[in-house]
């Protein structure tokens, strides 16, 4: 068989449905029980990324694939659920199902000395078998190993109370009158605190750096949306960057004068959280902000203003490591945490390896797997061509270098992406 696609998630199906228009022969490897990735999780009970409170951050219509439109009845974000149920129905409808094998685990993807990649896949009864391609896609994100502050804070190993990761967070109400502290200002962060502060007899956020908190909409228009119209992309970084600053005052004024750190940095020089709730909670009284933890005292947790609380439960909401472990060391993520990958997909000396979904965007993903998923299945079939490595690796130093500059040098900022710009580094290749 000619390829192998890991992960059956958006990106993967993605993948999968750009193969199958062109006529590619492929299989896609699933290690769940059904497609959908961290969609699905949350209603069959799984242990996360996902959480029953989960919604889409971004509007249905941009986040749906390109033909293949969310139903009219849906929400402008669904539910996960419903998020699940749509690309299940893609999936049956698309023809990719067939191509899909469920409760297969990848375990090892190495190039063999012929140059075809052998992958070892281990099923739902515990049977390995080997396989060989002639190309491998890596769709199947990276939301897989938790990272926790290492080494924790003064005093955890006698905490009283359950010291967690997002990864294990499922519900609110498992934590109905309970004391609970979160930890982080990220997207998981202010959601888990949302849904906490509805159940918990307290919920604290305490957050060591301060973030952009952007609401979902901005004068009446979802952000993906503004991501991607034309006026927006016509604008100057220093436009943009102006004009957010602004509707920001004009939405939420001040970060301070909800109790939360004022970022410091400008917006667009980091990742930002998208939230609608949280500031809401914040000044309803369900949700205290505080700064970071220093120390645990039996069963308190103490900040670093010297306050403390009576706790329950931290839940640290404070990212995963960008780890493939069964693709070899460096792959795709350098020793210096930054991953090197020519247009964020192709590592340039490992030919016929890719990667597609490993971008962060601000705004809707979809668009971009699309565009990842169709440069690929062209590169297979021959109609596109890649550089020679040496042009691609100074393409992804230069990325890096501007990353770096624009940014700082850390782990998540190495994928973060520009919508409107990143879609137009394909256009020219997908021209028919």
């Amino acid at each position: 068989m000619r390829v192998c696609v890991i992960g059956a998630g958006l990106s993967g199906l993605a993948v999968a449905h750009a193969l199958g228009e062109r006529g590619i022969d492929f299989v896609c490897l699933e290690k769940a029980p059904d497609v959908g990735g961290i969609w699905r999780g949350p209603g069959a009970g799984e242990r996360g990324p996902g959480y029953l409170s989960l919604h889409l951050n971004t509007a249905k219509q941009l986040t749906g694939y390109t033909g293949w439109p969310m139903p009219e009845s849906y929400p402008l974000y669904p539910r996960h659920d419903q998020v699940a149920a749509y690309l299940r129905s893609f999936a049956e409808r698309s023809g990719v199902l067939d191509h899909v094998e469920l409760r297969t685990e990848v375990v090892s993807v190495r190039r063999e000395a012929d140059g075809m990649w052998s992958v070892v896949s281990r099923d739902a009864h515990g049977a390995v078998s080997a396989r060989r391609f002639e190309q491998v896609i890596v769709a199947s994100g990276h939301h897989t190993e938790p990272a926790l502050p290492d080494p924790l804070p003064t005093g955890a190993d006698s905490f009283t109370g359950r010291i967690l990761h997002s990864l294990d967070y499922h519900d609110g109400g498992d934590f109905a009158g309970r004391r609970v502290v979160v930890v982080g200002l990220g997207a998981s962060a202010v959601d888990i605190a949302a849904d906490l502060s509805r159940h918990a007899a307290q919920t604290v956020l305490s957050v060591r750096r301060g973030l952009h908190i952007v609401p979902k909409q901005l004068f009446g228009m979802s952000v993906d949306e503004i991501a991607e119209a034309p006026w927006w992309n016509e604008m100057s970084f220093a436009e943009r960057r102006a004009w957010v600053e602004q509707a920001l005052l004009v939405a939420r004024g001040r970060l301070a004068d909800y109790g939360l750190p004022e970022p410091d940095h400008p917006v667009f020089s980091s990742a930002v959280t998208l939230s609608d709730e949280i500031l809401s909670r914040i000044r309803h009284g369900a949700v205290t902000p505080k700064p970071a933890i220093t120390a645990f005292d039996g069963d308190r947790v103490v900040f670093t203003d010297g306050t403390s609380t009576a706790a329950d439960a931290v839940v640290y909401c404070t990212g995963f490591r960008m780890t493939f472990p069964f693709l070899p060391a460096g792959c795709p993520v350098a020793a210096d945490g930054s991953v090197e990958l020519y247009r964020r997909v192709v590592p340039a000396d490992r030919p016929g390896l890719y990667f597609v979904g490993l971008v962060r965007p601000v705004g809707a993903i979809t668009r971009l797997v699309e565009a990842q998923a169709q440069w690929v299945a062209r590169i297979i079939d021959g109609a596109a061509a890649l550089p020679p490595a040496e042009e691609m690796r100074e393409e992804i130093g230069t990325y890096l270098a501007g990353v770096a500059e624009r940014y700082g040098r850390t782990q998540g900022a190495s994928i973060q992406v520009d919508v409107g710009p990143y879609l137009a580094e394909f256009r020219e290749s997908l021209a028919v």
